[in-house]
């Protein structure tokens, strides 16, 4: 086994050696360790001041890799350009008045190219930012493969159709989840990441005054700040639980009827993946293990590597 080993290593030291001039197209928990050693002390320490400063904006850097994830290229940090007619993905319906913690990004960025110019992809912070948001809010950690590559392109048509909607029921996420590779168990957990976070009024006013699959009490208690007209930018915790901590109450409250999205419900009612629900409703290590497996491979997803992409100097826009 160790012979193999070490000959698939030569394998690919010389295959990359031809294609790239190094094996940098693979990636590596220690790809920074000596061209930016404190590359992830520079992003930890930032995400802990703006989580201390703000707990939301754990929920939020996290949902920032979610949505560039299902191409993990930091597309979705680019701005738009009408000098160049560049569209990014800011402005696409799952992100437009949704996503937030760019500052944050940006911060952190700042701080590595003065520690280290031109040597850490935005793909990176926001991969290792998720990660270490999960851990200050309570939730697992993970090791996150790094030597990602910017994109220097964005696709406004992907970002509308390839990202899960609160709006969609069970078969429609089973779908969207499937074709970027993941099973309906890996489907379940991610989704877990709503244990933490906001929604706005706008997105589950439907399911408070309209849904029958609702606790009569939490549908009362969302109403009182999301009334039938108005006010659709009120914000309410998506779970009703622990609002900011990173724990398995999420599923807790499928179980009672307690989701406040549309989606998040219809992964609890009566369908396939109601005893995987269950499960983590009352088993907290398993939902934090298969999370933590699943952002793994969440990561990993259509990155660039080697001579693909750039390391952006900025990351709101190409070099």
């Amino acid at each position: 086994m160790a012979f193999r080993s070490h000959y698939f290593n030569l394998c690919c030291f010389f295959v990359m050696i031809i294609l790239f001039g190094s094996c940098s197209a693979q990636l590596s928990s220690y790809y920074y360790a000596k061209t930016c050693p404190k590359a992830l002390y520079i992003i930890k320490t930032a995400v802990l001041g703006a989580v201390a400063k703000e707990s939301r904006m754990g929920a939020s850097l996290l949902r920032l890799h979610f949505h560039d994830c299902f191409g993990c290229d930091a597309s979705v940090l680019l701005d738009d350009d009408d000098a160049s007619n560049f569209t990014g993905e800011k402005s696409a319906a799952p992100n437009a008045n949704s996503l937030r913690g760019f500052d944050v990004i940006d911060s952190i960025k700042s701080k590595l190219e003065a520690a280290c110019p031109g040597v850490v992809s935005c793909a990176d912070i926001l991969a290792v930012a998720a990660r270490d948001s999960v851990a200050t809010l309570g939730g697992p950690t993970w090791t996150v493969e790094l030597g990602r590559r910017d994109s220097t392109t964005a696709s406004f048509s992907n970002a509308n159709t390839d990202l899960a909607s609160p709006l969609m029921n069970l078969d429609e996420l089973i779908s969207v989840f499937s074709k970027k590779g993941f099973t309906e168990k890996e489907m379940v957990a991610l989704s877990g990441s709503h244990t933490t976070g906001k929604a706005r009024c706008l997105l589950f006013r439907n399911r408070i005054y309209n849904e029958t699959n609702i606790d009569s009490e939490f549908a009362k208690s969302i109403q009182s700040n999301c009334p039938s007209s108005g006010g659709a930018d009120n914000l309410s915790p998506l779970d009703d639980g622990s609002p900011v901590i990173f724990d398995n109450s999420y599923f807790k409250n499928l179980v009672n009827n307690k989701g406040l999205l549309h989606s998040d419900q219809a992964l609890f009612n009566g369908g396939s993946m109601d005893s995987q629900v269950a499960t983590y409703s009352e088993n907290p290590i398993t939902f934090s293990v298969d999370f933590a497996n699943a952002m793994v491979k969440m990561g990993n997803l259509s990155v660039l590597t080697g001579t693909d992409g750039q390391i952006r100097t900025n990351c709101r826009k190409v070099n």
